[in-house]
């Protein structure tokens, strides 16, 4: 099993957890590390495993606490382990899968589990599994299950790649499908027929002439969006479709819920059959809670809003105010050519460091 070295420069902490594969449903070997590391810092530390998911926190009486949260797992290899180092000083990068997403922020958060001896504020540590995959297999949807006092706290903070600027909230997400219905007839003498994917010509109609609502919540700028993401349907190259299906995916902002989502969509849609397929809240910036308008003024004093889904939607269900803060640049993310600056790294374990001490 690799040793990882939790009091190194969080930069080398990450190149050590890129190292190590944790592709979702595979992340046993780093989850076995990333125990072993942080047990070794009891008493200080209460440390339990949940599957491949492993938790730590203080218990030393604070009046508050802070949950930090990031996952494991990355997408599949493309042909981008080891990681690979190149520049020095302010211009060094790291290259390879899960610089990005997010083993940068994961490194920033073992490093400050082992080296922050007296926070201000108590501080839990979840690092979970399968976050890269359906959410039915998401292990902070299985700790929320199994283990949900380890979730409580007064702020969330999750490491998702956020260019190391705060990301507050997130959209929430919803995917429907709109069916058609029409006749089956030879092409040749197509008037005898009734063609589906003619009919959605009317929904991908209202599609391209759709207007997304702008939201300032909190002084941060949600842009919603509805998109066709898929169109189906056909039965021969010689026969008029009698079925067609066209899915959509909605980002709405956080103030609407997935219930006004919903309703919504059946407004524009109005007259088509409609069949929501899938569907997650999203998060509320909290920017007014105090203890993230203490994280906000020691990041700088600035916040961009979250366009996208995150688990900060999870924390902001169960009443808490949770933030998106991490290194790396999330529009790099999955992608062979992953890459962080050091910099960016060693920026939010300066302003966590400071956050959580200060």
């Amino acid at each position: 099993m690799p040793s990882l070295d939790l009091q190194a420069d969080p930069v080398d902490l990450t190149a050590q957890l890129v190292d190590i594969p944790s592709v979702s449903g595979e992340e046993a070997g780093l989850a076995d590390a990333v125990e072993s590391a942080l047990r070794a810092w009891a008493p200080h530390l209460e440390v339990v495993r949940n599957g491949e998911a492993v938790l730590a926190r203080t218990s030393l009486g604070r009046p508050s606490r802070v949950v930090l949260a990031g996952h494991l797992d990355t997408v599949p290899l493309n042909d981008n382990l080891p990681v690979k180092r190149t520049g020095s000083g302010a211009d060094e990068t790291l290259h390879g899968l899960g610089t990005v997403d997010m083993k940068g922020g994961d490194a920033v958060f073992l490093h400050l589990a082992a080296t922050l001896r007296e926070p201000r504020h108590d501080v839990t540590f979840v690092f979970y599994d399968c976050e890269e995959v359906e959410a039915v297999r998401n292990g902070l949807g299985r700790i929320e299950r199994e283990l949900p006092e380890w979730l409580r706290g007064d702020l969330a903070i999750v490491g998702e790649p956020s260019n190391a600027v705060i990301e507050a909230g997130c959209q929430g997400t919803m995917r429907v499908e709109l069916a058609t219905a029409g006749a089956r007839a030879h092409t040749a003498r197509a008037w005898m027929g009734d063609n589906a994917i003619h009919a959605l010509a009317e929904p991908l109609r209202r599609l391209t002439g759709y207007e997304p609502r702008v939201v300032d919540i909190d002084g941060l700028v949600y842009r919603e969006g509805l998109q066709a993401v898929r169109v189906g349907g056909g039965v021969a190259g010689n026969v008029v479709p009698d079925a067609a299906v066209l899915a959509v995916n909605h980002r709405f902002a956080p103030d609407r819920s997935p219930e006004q989502a919903e309703r919504h969509l059946r407004e524009v849609f109005e007259g088509f059959e409609l069949t929501v397929v899938d569907s997650s809240p999203g998060a509320l910036p909290g920017l007014t809670a105090p203890a993230t308008a203490e994280l906000v003024a020691a990041a700088g004093g600035t916040a961009k809003a979250k366009l996208g889904w995150t688990d900060v939607a999870r924390f902001a269900a169960a009443g808490m105010p949770a933030v998106n803060f991490g290194p790396g640049d999330p529009t790099l993310a999955h992608t062979q050519g992953e890459w962080v600056a050091a910099e960016e790294i060693r920026r939010v374990a300066e302003v966590l460091g400071s956050f959580l001490t200060a």
